[in-house]
């Protein structure tokens, strides 16, 4: 309410020196001003109301998928989780203004967080709950669900339209789903013209943690599987993937049960050495050089910094490798 008042004394203010040097024309800013003066209200992931002063400007992200869509709507972190880690990993919308570290993403440092005085801090329901009650302890915090296997896409969208009215940026968010849905248009009419139109398709990252080799398959409900079956591709995974994030598991065995013409793609990076087991540990192994698809040359590697679990511009930066890596 201060900040409000504040505000509005401000606004006042500069009206009445407007009026005194005899112009009538509203200041240059006055929408941004009006903007940033208006309250917001919103009902997170959680189901908690959370209510603001105005759209948020000093925003602390918990969680890369959330960060990810804070830079796309054109706010820049003060503070985010592991940002090493961010550059690594998600490199379609890159961090600027070298924002400060917080911390894990699982363990935030609640210090580093209140020191930075932030408006808001975004956070992913991924996060424990007594965790998130130290947050709002600090500030408004809104929650977003990271995923959802039911619909993978709607959630995304809708994460980034919650962001979008917490910091008063709708437009930005329209935008972006706009550039989305034409990206997915485009890469739908760019693989059925290379024949690819109902393609047998399986994604996986893989880790090679202690010489064991663990293998991720991206179901239909995973974001990618989603985004995979809108470009045409048939999903040839039969492994059951979790609620959310649609994810399974299985190892080197379970890629025998793989279709022989399947298009095989993966993500790792080099920067991470555990996350590179395809062109490491299983190079060499038996079962993985006898499938059928390896022997054929249908194994594709994607380019490092796309994150699987980003949002509309990562996935766009997902269709575009994609495409050309099965087109080429």
């Amino acid at each position: 309410m201060r900040r409000l008042l504040m505000t509005a004394a401000a606004a006042t203010a500069a009206a009445l020196t407007l009026t005194a040097c005899g112009t009538t024309e509203p200041a240059a800013d006055s929408k941004e001003t009006k903007a940033a003066s208006q309250a917001v209200t919103l009902t997170d992931a959680s189901g908690k109301k959370v209510e603001l002063d105005g759209p948020a400007k000093k925003v602390v992200g918990t969680e890369w998928h959330e960060v990810e869509l804070l830079l796309s709507l054109g706010v820049d972190p003060v503070g985010v989780a592991d940002v090493k880690g961010y550059k690594t990993w998600d490199q379609a919308v890159p961090l600027k203004n070298e924002p400060k570290d917080i911390g894990t993403r699982g363990e935030p440092s609640m210090d580093t967080i209140a020191a930075l005085v932030p408006d808001l801090i975004v956070a992913s329901t991924d996060l424990p709950p007594a965790a998130v009650k130290q947050l709002r302890a600090i500030a408004p915090v809104v929650e977003v669900r990271s995923a959802d296997a039911a619909d993978p896409i709607g959630q995304m969208n809708e994460n980034l339209d919650l962001l979008a009215r917490a910091t008063g940026t709708t437009q930005q968010a329209e935008k972006i789903k706009d550039a989305f849905d034409a990206k997915v248009t485009a890469g739908k009419k760019a693989l059925a013209d290379a024949g690819l139109d109902g393609a047998k398709y399986a994604f996986a990252d893989g880790y090679d943690i202690s010489h064991q080799v663990s293998i991720r398959p991206y179901t239909s409900g995973s974001l990618i599987g989603a985004v995979n079956e809108r470009l045409g591709l048939e999903n040839d995974w039969t492994v059951k993937g979790d609620q959310s994030y649609g994810l399974g598991t299985t190892d080197v065995e379970g890629l025998t049960k793989l279709s022989d013409d399947v298009q095989f793609a993966y993500i790792g990076n080099d920067d991470d050495e555990s996350s590179t087991p395809w062109t490491g540990a299983l190079a060499k192994d038996k079962v993985w050089t006898s499938l059928p698809f390896v022997k054929k040359g249908n194994v594709h590697r994607l380019p490092d910094g796309i994150w699987m679990f980003g949002g509309p511009e990562s996935m766009g930066q997902y269709i575009d490798s994609v495409v050309a890596e099965l087109t080429k």
